[in-house]
């Protein structure tokens, strides 16, 4: 299955752009996937779900969505920053 190494690596990715509360602060992860991309997008949102569930992540979850081509990005991050202006 190698869905989990993709999502090892979407969590390396969210952890090294967290910013300044580090991967804890990570509450969404969104990744755009592509349909052709060969990857079977239930396999890997729940290999997402168990590691973003799991320490340094603070429960954050996973979103995917469909785009079309062979590509797959991660699009962007919610990070809680602790600031109460948000």
């Amino acid at each position: 299955m190698h869905e989990m190494s993709i999502a090892m690596e979407i969590c390396r990715v969210a952890e090294r752009n967290a910013g300044e509360p580090g991967p804890a602060g990570v509450r969404v992860v969104v990744v755009e996937l592509g349909q052709d991309a060969g990857i079977e997008p239930g396999n890997l949102l729940f290999c997402l779900e168990a590691l973003l569930a799991s320490p340094p992540f603070g429960g954050a979850k996973p979103e995917l969505q469909a785009v079309p081509g062979h590509d797959m990005r991660v699009a962007w991050l919610e990070v809680d920053d602790g600031r109460p202006d948000d």
